[in-house]
């Protein structure tokens, strides 16, 4: 891999600071912004001591992080972005969580959207700029009926989060015809790994087998979905930023589905806790779709990408995170706190 500037918008997400990692390790230079202080290290793989007896992956010289909200202070990130000339941007930044996207509809399409467009015309302007991967989601197809499908633009979003991201992703296709915005899209099916988010399902069940505390599955956990760990994500994300072609879409996922109450049932086995102790169920939320199954063998014959972690390693993986790390986490919140 050729060296590269990379400017990473949204380093402190759980996706964001995994890929700020692979970055690093690979040699590149990288800048991150996020609109908050970066959280408890124990979230950040980049500050994360590594297996060969150094502190972390992120020196004064390699990484430079700033808190810049893209609501707010767009002119700071320009004023970054003329200063470190970047290669190429990668942006994870939205405000995500589908359910709470009902009760505040106009903050996600504030930050998903507005905020987006105003982001990308300014960036389209810049000569220096030769990749820019927008990190998306597969929310914006709806469910997919059980059905494994391909890249298209047949969105059919079903809540107020999906419905801001398909506009975004609609945005900026025009701007790739009207400009030739260098933009690559990429959408991966439910990322997980260690440092996630603790109200996401896998970390949430580990830390109740953990604790013993009970916790809800909605409408039963009878949803589909396909799982596919950070460590495979970062290495398609980094390969497609330096090698992918702009205009062009990519799903990244697993080849195998399972429903979120298998899930939840094999992490209890996994960590010798009673599911039928364990578990509650209650109400599905609000739009919830079905399935997601992503057809990801575009990526597989075009970049010789394959996932490598397989979902019983990863979740032991991410085990290890949580006992390593329960005394934090323990003090930590387990809920999704919503940012204005």
């Amino acid at each position: 891999m050729s060296k590269a500037r990379f400017l990473v918008i949204g380093s402190n997400s759980f996706s964001g600071s995994h890929f700020v990692a692979g970055a690093l390790r690979n040699g590149h230079a990288v800048w991150g912004v996020s609109r908050s202080v970066e959280p408890n290290s124990v979230f950040l793989p980049y500050r994360w001591a590594q297996p060969d007896g150094n502190e972390s992956l992120a020196t004064k010289d390699n990484f430079n992080f700033q808190t810049i909200d893209l609501n707010s202070e767009l002119n700071q990130l320009f004023e970054l972005i003329d200063h470190v000339r970047p290669e190429i941007i990668v942006n994870f930044a939205a405000q995500g969580m589908v359910a709470e996207s009902w009760l505040n509809p106009t903050h996600w399409y504030r930050t998903n959207v507005v905020a987006q467009v105003a982001l990308h015309d300014e960036l389209r302007k810049k000569k220096f700029l030769h990749k820019y991967v927008h990190v998306t989601t597969p929310e914006v197809y709806g469910s997919t009926d059980g059905s494994w499908i391909k890249e298209h633009n047949n969105f059919a979003p079903s809540t107020p989060y999906a419905v801001s991201r398909a506009a975004c992703d609609l945005h900026l296709h025009s701007f790739h015809q009207a400009y030739g915005f260098p933009v690559i899209f990429t959408r991966a099916a439910n990322v997980y790994g260690p440092g996630q988010q603790l109200y996401r399902i896998i970390p949430r069940t580990l830390l109740s087998a953990r604790t013993g505390k009970p916790m809800q599955l909605h409408g039963g956990g009878y949803s589909i979905r396909s799982f596919i760990h950070i460590k495979d994500v970062v290495e398609a994300t980094l390969k497609l930023a330096l090698t992918g072609e702009s205009g062009t879409t990519w799903h990244l996922s697993g080849e195998r589905s399972c429903s979120i109450r298998q899930l939840v049932e094999q992490i209890c086995r996994l960590a010798g806790a009673s599911f039928s102790e364990l578990v509650q169920s209650s109400e599905e939320r609000l739009g919830k779709d079905q399935s997601y199954l992503l057809d990801s063998s575009a990526v597989r014959q075009v970049h010789g990408w394959t996932d490598q972690v397989s979902l019983k390693e990863g979740l032991r993986e991410t085990l290890e995170w949580v006992d390593a790390n329960l005394a934090t986490l323990k003090t930590l919140p387990w809920n999704y706190q919503h940012k204005t």
